[in-house]
């Protein structure tokens, strides 16, 4: 256990107050995981938590007050401490109506959404485990406190949550607790879109986000919809029905072992664990088999002509209602619309391939990470079903490609002469940025090294063309 954790447990139990470790931190000290958080909770009430730390010298602030939540710091490391309490619900889709603190702690667990989640420990190490959480994690199995539907109507996230851990652990979801989902949905209008989305993106880069996204297409939280305020109104946000389409959607068999979904969802789990291109992959399809896309080739066989254009307009709608910051909202736009291109396998070829590309970002660093991140995503949707992936073809491009960055500069920035010393020989005006960008050219096109001694030999060239001193 964090020492942090221990040193708080054992001032609140000095003090006369039951102390406990509780939630997720057992769940994963009992998994053999490092937990991510440690959240405590005590008998003690909040302003008794505040006196305790205080005399510790420790910051107690007050992040959730009314729900008896302290945030204490110590040395400078934060630690939620809530007092135990039970809950009821009103019409807040996730937010409980009001609380009253108790003095146990079976009655704080037993307010909690799941079983392996609805487990305490003390400071000697004990477990309280009223709900059988310690069963189901040897099973495998996310089941609910009590009972699953009722559950769900208190918090519209749990459904979510329980996606999200199935996603984590490869655990399965017991059959009361998934037959209640559906009977579920019309509370999820009522959650914020930013509370969907951080869901979605847990699952989207947990070790199963295939497993994560079947159920979520499966039991219908993909089709539901949510909400976003702004401006004192409020807008109801779809979540991601454009996957249900995708389930059972064929492919050319000829290039395609899996129908769109499958091969989708293979994609993303084959992506790096980066928010980025898992979104990328996640999206990269979702314009197949959509009127104006699908149709047939001179053999009769399926094609998805432009999909990766009207996939990348797609992705931009969905990305944005699903309030994505900005830069990745184009990053993965720009990675749907690129997926398809194709490799140029020549060097010369491909040189002007990046320079074609380079337009789209504002320096060295930028194109390089976004082409890095190209051909991550092209090698996620290969290893995802596809027939023949060509994997030494893809190999000798990244080669050359990273032969070309060390070698090339594709914007004047990375030329070995200033703009500066260009004005102090030419003057000021648009003919400096003229100057550097046919010098970038001539370095591009190898006709002029990206060395100094080069580069100041064709400026003084200039000068004299132009009769300048």
């Amino acid at each position: 256990m964090r020492a942090s954790a221990l040193r708080v447990m054992r001032a609140l139990e000095g003090r006369g107050f039951e102390a406990y470790l509780v939630g997720g931190a057992v769940r994963d000290l009992l998994l053999g995981k490092k937990p991510e958080d440690y959240d405590l909770v005590t008998t003690a009430p909040p302003e008794s938590v505040q006196k305790i730390a205080a005399l510790q010298g420790w910051p107690a602030l007050e992040t959730g007050r009314a729900f008896g939540v302290l945030t204490v710091l110590v040395q400078g490391r934060p630690l939620e401490v809530a007092t135990a309490r039970t809950e009821w619900y009103g019409r807040d889709s996730h937010r409980p109506a009001g609380v009253r603190f108790s003095a146990s702690i079976d009655a704080d667990l037993a307010r909690r959404d799941f079983t392996i989640n609805a487990m305490a420990m003390d400071l000697g190490g004990r477990i309280t485990d009223p709900f059988g959480g310690q069963r189901d994690l040897a099973a495998g199995q996310i089941r609910a406190v009590g009972n699953a539907a009722e559950r769900f109507k208190e918090d519209a996230l749990r459904p979510f949550r329980a996606v999200r851990f199935a996603a984590q652990l490869g655990f399965e979801l017991d059959e009361q607790l998934l037959r209640a989902i559906p009977g579920a949905l019309y509370r999820i209008d009522g959650l914020a879109v930013e509370r969907v989305r951080a869901e979605l993106e847990k699952i989207l880069l947990a070790p199963q986000a295939r497993r994560g996204f079947e159920l979520l297409v499966y039991t219908g939280l993909a089709d539901a919809s949510c909400r976003y305020r702004a401006g004192g109104s409020e807008k109801k946000v779809p979540i991601l029905p454009e996957l249900k389409r995708l389930r059972g959607l064929p492919q050319n068999p000829r290039y395609h072992r899996f129908d769109v979904l499958k091969h989708t969802l293979l994609a993303v789990e084959a992506a790096p664990f980066e928010p980025t291109l898992r979104w990328a992959a996640l999206l990269h399809d979702v314009a197949k088999g959509l009127p104006g896309v699908r149709g047939r080739n001179k053999h009769g066989g399926l094609t998805d002509r432009g999909h990766d254009r009207v996939g990348a307009e797609i992705a931009a709608g969905i990305l944005s209602r699903l309030r994505l910051p900005a830069s990745l909202r184009k990053r993965v736009i720009w990675l749907v619309r690129n997926h398809m291109v194709a490799l140029p396998a020549k060097r010369a070829t491909l040189i002007r391939w990046l320079k074609r590309r380079s337009r789209s970002f504002g320096n060295q660093a930028e194109l390089q990470e976004a082409v890095q991140q190209l051909f991550a995503l092209r090698r996620a949707d290969l290893a995802a079903g596809i027939i023949d992936p060509a994997w030494q073809k893809v190999r000798e491009v990244e080669q050359m490609l990273k032969q070309i960055f060390e070698e090339l500069p594709f914007y004047v920035a990375e030329l070995e002469i200033s703009g500066g010393e260009v004005a102090q020989k030419l003057g000021g005006g648009p003919q400096v940025g003229k100057f550097l960008a046919d010098l970038l050219d001539r370095v591009i096109a190898g006709r002029l090294p990206n060395r100094r001694e080069f580069l100041q030999t064709a400026l003084e060239r200039r000068v004299r063309r132009l009769g300048l001193k």
